[in-house]
């Protein structure tokens, strides 16, 4: 029997933690979690002192996404009713769905100056000199 599934935090005896989509199933009388969509967490603080979060899949050479976990592997877990952390756990399976091709961008000069390594090279080299010369 599948229990309703819920958003949670799994903390496990490993020390690895993620973030997925649980459910419960009972199996020859042990209790396994169904985590569908498991992703990993990191904090990013900028020098500004903002902060944000790097969202990242659990195991990133294999394209399933459902996954059984024993129950003794399991620390913690803890139901996530946090609205902000769903939302952005939703908005990266959405794009992660949408498959690699979509989400490489282009190349162009609005990003910034495009060159090629002998121009940069040399550039570079009479900066260098430039201030090689004001010492």
């Amino acid at each position: 029997m599948i229990e309703d599934d819920f958003y949670a935090t799994v903390k496990f005896k490993s020390g690895e933690e993620i973030f997925a989509k649980v459910a419960a199933t009972e199996e020859e009388d042990r209790t396994m979690l169904l985590v569908s969509n498991p992703i990993t967490v990191q904090e990013i603080k900028s020098r500004s002192g903002s902060i944000g979060y790097k969202l990242e899949p659990w195991l990133k050479t294999t394209t399933d996404d459902m996954f059984v976990i024993k129950l003794e592997d399991v620390l913690t877990m803890s139901e996530s009713s946090d609205i902000e952390m769903i939302m952005m756990y939703q908005d990266y399976i959405r794009q992660a769905h949408k498959g690699d091709a979509d989400n490489q961008s282009n190349i162009s000069r609005s990003m910034g100056y495009l060159g090629n390594v002998n121009d940069t090279k040399e550039l570079l080299e009479k900066i260098f000199n430039k201030s090689q010369e004001e010492l």
